[in-house]
């Protein structure tokens, strides 16, 4: 299992119908799913774009092996996938909330506590 990253607005997710693939509010203006491979990086990166946004992101632990459309890593670190096409939900392995410290960032996946689910393992 090769596990990249999407954050979304809780309030935007929990609209969506469950049984249809997923499709970010901003896939009409840019044509591709924005994903984030590593935690550090994913927390790094939803700091940069919505640390004052108001409002709960989960994270969808996607796993690229299982995504249908193509995916293509189009920058030199090779650490933010797009996927270019609507997201099979079956790719999706886990959705779990994320947490901000008092300052709006926030905390990697890895950093939050114990007792919060994490996606299944190999």
């Amino acid at each position: 299992m090769q596990i990249t990253f999407h954050g979304t607005p809780a309030a935007y997710f929990d609209t969506l119908d469950p049984a249809a693939p997923y499709v970010p509010t901003d896939f009409e203006s840019d044509g591709f799913i924005h994903c984030t491979d590593g935690e550090r990086r994913l927390a790094d990166t939803l700091s940069a774009y919505y640390s004052d946004s108001p409002g709960d992101l989960l994270v969808l632990y996607i796993d690229k092996d299982r995504v249908d459309a193509p995916i293509k890593y189009e920058d030199h670190e090779r650490v933010f996938p797009h996927i270019y096409g609507s997201l099979n939900r079956d790719a999706i392995v886990a959705v779990r909330p994320i947490g901000r410290m008092e300052d709006g960032r926030f905390w990697a996946p890895m950093r939050l506590t114990d007792e919060t689910p994490r996606p299944p393992s190999d």
